[in-house]
């Protein structure tokens, strides 16, 4: 994981100790998602997979918060084995009070977190909300994109968002649609599995999407792979296209900024070599690009 200065220079952050995992060390081992939350405290989502969608190593799944200011790792959440499962992805987060939520798009399903306890508990797992559908494929440079020879990339439930007043949950597999769920019954462990399942109800069917952001108004900014796009969508549903540009090639995990920029980098995930039998497909120089919205 590294730290852009002002200069261009990328320095490793929070030091080179962390970015140094070999095996039976407790460092990063897969940094998937960064996430700055409410009190300004950096959280890195580590899917403690050396391979991409292999198995968890011992220990290596986890969240570590980081203060940004100074890179003083102040707290680790292990993910145990049987949160972090064999098959799990964990792929990203977002936060509602003393409740962090995540997505595992390996085995589909939601982690509720107490950040005070560090107890975790999976929900909806393998429910119909939380599953990839293989009649929604990922369409890039006008072709499915294949997991393997045949075979459609299906991608388990990704993106998340918390609604501004916290009381609602977003999410959705890659491929979509978007779901929605009352937090209030995320944070009740005494909610059953079958009553939480029947709380979840549709919200928005977008196309599939590298990733998303909400601002503290409601409106959600979307990557549409299929053309390479960045949209908006309000709090009335109206879609708006802000800008398509083929070097946005499945531009992925958009951060809004406090000076109303959204950025975005750039990560070609389907140019990688596990899609094209071994051989790399990415373009140089690899991207990281910023619109500004206002």
């Amino acid at each position: 994981m590294g730290f852009l200065k002002k200069n261009g220079k990328i320095e490793p952050f929070p030091g080179t100790d962390w970015n140094g995992w070999q095996p039976g060390t407790h460092r990063f081992v897969s940094v998937n998602a960064l996430h700055v939350a409410p009190d300004g405290t950096l959280w890195v989502v580590d899917t403690g997979t050396p391979s991409f969608g292999g198995v968890p190593v011992s220990g290596g799944a986890k969240l570590v918060r980081i203060d940004p200011a100074t890179g003083h790792v102040l707290r680790i959440y292990p993910l145990d084995p049987d949160i972090a499962q064999a098959g799990s992805y964990i792929d990203d987060i977002r936060f509602n009070g003393r409740h962090a939520y995540l997505t595992d798009a390996g085995k589909a399903a939601l982690i509720v977190l107490d950040i005070k306890t560090g107890h975790a508990r999976r929900v909806l797992d393998n429910d119909v909300s939380t599953r990839a559908r293989t009649d929604r494929p990922i369409v890039m440079d006008g072709h499915v994109v294949e997991s393997h020879l045949h075979q459609p990339l299906l991608v388990n439930v990704d993106p998340l968002e918390v609604s501004p007043d916290g009381k609602w949950l977003y999410f959705r597999p890659l491929e979509g649609p978007w779901s929605q769920v009352p937090t209030a019954l995320l944070d009740d462990p005494n909610v059953s599995s079958t009553d939480l399942s029947a709380a979840v109800k549709p919200w928005a069917d977008l196309p599939p999407i590298g990733g998303s952001a909400m601002d503290a108004a409601g409106n959600l900014y979307f990557t549409n792979l299929k053309d390479n796009g960045v949209y908006q969508r309000d709090v009335s549903g109206k879609i708006t296209k802000l800008i398509s540009d083929s070097r946005l090639h499945w531009a992925d995990a958009p951060c809004l900024a406090l000076n109303g920029r959204l950025w975005l980098p750039v990560a070609q995930l389907d140019r990688l070599p596990m899609f094209h039998q071994g051989h790399s497909r990415s373009h140089q120089p690899l991207l990281l690009v910023s619109i500004d919205l206002r």
